[in-house]
């Protein structure tokens, strides 16, 4: 029985089509063939079948019907709207052929709600003088420079110790360290550490006693107390570099040769941030407002084959990073059922949307001419320095329509055409 936005096609591959495929099975089973009197591949049919039985051929034979069956149904139900992977099962075979039926899942019908004139609106954005000193304080940061210094250690100074931890008298596992390079004031270590490091010089010696957290990660040293056994090795003086002629040159930035230019270039790169996350938040209030009125029966396949693709972009991130998805499933102690449920939310959201889209494309009529077309191939040709025929070839004249006819509806639900 078909249920909602299911179709079920039955497809017959019979007569000589059938013959053709049993023959070739057999030409393949008769390779590894054992019976008695006959080289493998040399018994003559009647013999084969004789021996094993027709039947032997069947699985063989179906699994290359099913291409030839799926080519079929695709060819004569091209007006059919198909969204998932179609589930196959034979229903019937034998000496004369063989039925197979598709069971299709159909693009599920949407009754679009309000789409324009919505009431989500673009928080306004602005940068505060306290943003743009935090960010070119970030950019001291990033060049700041450490000198070996003769006297004692203050904070914000890095020391270079060499450490071991003794709880009753005994060493324990992870405690010690050699040359290991602590900042000052970071607060790096467990809780009074650093401390009792300052006003030491290169070549000091200390015994450090403090007591590990209540919360510390390792039980067997949550509230205990230890000694630590310090020796400094050297002291390192931390200095940013001030806002001047060497640290404008250092950073490369063309026309930056001052304080004020630097923070209104500054201010104009948060700005920039700022305005394309506004758009993004207003961009998805406006998704959600317009689907909320919507009316959409959207079958658990395409949620399940979006949330399948989901991983699969999550694990090329995490291959880009060196970490299998395997890894990261022992780290996490995650399984694949696991994350399918945690992306299965965001997975219906975008099935949706991505339906919601395609409907108001529909029903508007929204269509790319060959001028918006030919524009759009060569921005984005000569961004990834290729030429126009070289990206339509990688990626295709569809993929390049749609993103322009996606664009057309985010304009349209924002007002702006």
């Amino acid at each position: 029985m078909e249920k909602k936005n299911e179709k079920e096609i039955l497809v017959k591959i019979e007569g000589k089509e059938w013959e053709d495929l049993l023959d070739k099975a057999f030409k393949k089973a008769n390779k590894k063939a054992k019976i008695a009197g006959f080289r493998p591949g040399k018994a003559p049919k009647e013999i084969f079948i004789k021996h094993y039985g027709m039947e032997s051929l069947y699985y063989e034979a179906s699994n290359d019907a099913i291409e030839v069956a799926y080519d079929k149904m695709l060819e004569e139900n091209s007006d059919l709207d198909i969204v998932a992977q179609p589930v196959v099962d034979i229903t019937n075979i034998d000496e004369n052929g063989v039925e197979f039926k598709f069971t299709l899942t159909l693009k599920p019908e949407v009754k679009l709600g309000k789409y324009q004139g919505l009431k989500a609106k673009k928080e306004k954005v602005k940068v505060t003088k306290e943003e743009v000193e935090d960010s070119i304080n970030h950019m001291r940061e990033h060049y700041k420079e450490n000198f070996v210094k003769d006297g004692k250690i203050e904070n914000g100074d890095i020391a270079v110790i060499d450490f071991e931890g003794f709880k009753d008298g005994v060493p324990f596992e992870g405690g010690k360290g050699e040359n290991y390079s602590l900042e000052i004031g970071s607060n790096t270590f467990i809780p009074g550490f650093e401390e009792q490091l300052i006003g030491l010089k290169a070549g000091d010696e200390k015994d450090i006693e403090l007591s590990f957290p209540e919360d510390y990660h390792a039980e067997d040293l949550k509230g205990q107390a230890v000694v630590f056994k310090v020796k400094v090795n050297e002291v390192k003086e931390v200095k940013i570099p001030e806002l001047d002629e060497d640290f404008f040159n250092d950073l490369g930035m063309e026309g930056i040769d001052s304080k004020e230019a630097l923070e209104k270039q500054v201010k104009e790169n948060i700005q920039v941030q700022k305005e394309k996350k506004a758009d993004e938040e207003w961009l998805n209030a406006l998704l959600e407002e317009a689907a909320s009125t919507m009316e959409v029966d959207i079958p658990n396949v395409m949620v399940e084959e979006e949330t399948k693709r989901m991983i699969q972009e999550y694990s090329q991130n995490l291959q880009m990073q060196g970490i299998s998805l395997e890894q990261f499933y022992q780290f996490t102690g995650l399984t694949e059922d696991k994350l399918m449920e945690e992306y299965k939310e965001q997975a219906t959201k975008r099935v949706t949307y991505r339906l919601m889209i395609e409907a108001i494309i529909k029903k508007e009529n929204i269509e790319v001419t060959d001028e918006e077309m030919d524009k759009e191939v060569s921005e984005i040709a000569d961004k990834y320095k290729m030429t126009k025929e070289e990206f339509l070839k990688n990626f295709g004249e569809e993929m390049v329509k749609y993103d322009l006819k996606v664009r057309k509806v985010f304009d349209m639900l924002k007002g702006e055409k």
